[in-house]
């Protein structure tokens, strides 16, 4: 252990964000910080919370920096989107306005993943999985749902006797 600097407003402020956070990334980052803060090395610090040496110097260096506030995690952005948002408004128009085969496929009459990837794909030139077009349709509020067959009810006229 290094020379402790104990600086116990810092250590209890820290001590309470530990307590009250249910987020098990930011009890990570508070963690490293409290044991830095009591003076623990970055490899000690590595081996206690189960982190490479670099992530925990990382944590370290921003809380030295920015203070504890800079420790607090940003959204995540994700990954870029393939379809602009005209291509999207287009996707939702054809889905909730025509069959598949008004537009795409010969002797389809439901959508499903599938059959908009090749729609995709033949307009815009951009190429899904089956598993990322339910993504897509997810966002953009559509459901899938599989048709059902009802039989007609049966009526005095159609009952045989």
């Amino acid at each position: 252990m290094n020379e402790v600097n104990y600086n116990f407003p810092q250590i209890q402020k820290v001590k309470e964000l530990i307590k009250n956070t249910k987020n098990k990334r930011m009890y990570q980052r508070y963690h490293v910080v409290f044991l830095h803060l009591l003076g623990h090395t970055n490899k000690d610090i590595a081996n206690i919370v189960d982190l490479c040496q670099h992530t925990v110097g990382a944590y370290v260096n921003t809380y030295k920096a920015k203070g504890i506030e800079g420790l607090v995690m940003g959204k995540s952005t994700g990954a870029p989107r393939f379809l602009i948002a005209e291509q999207e408004k287009k996707l939702i128009e054809v889905i909730t306005t025509k069959t598949p085969d008004e537009v795409v496929i010969p002797n389809r009459k439901n959508w499903d993943s599938v059959i908009a990837c090749q729609w995709i794909k033949s307009n815009f030139g951009v190429e899904y999985s089956a598993r990322g077009m339910l993504d897509v349709l997810r966002r953009l509020n559509l459901s899938y749902t599989r048709p059902t067959y009802t039989l007609a009810k049966l009526t005095p006229k159609n009952k045989r006797s």
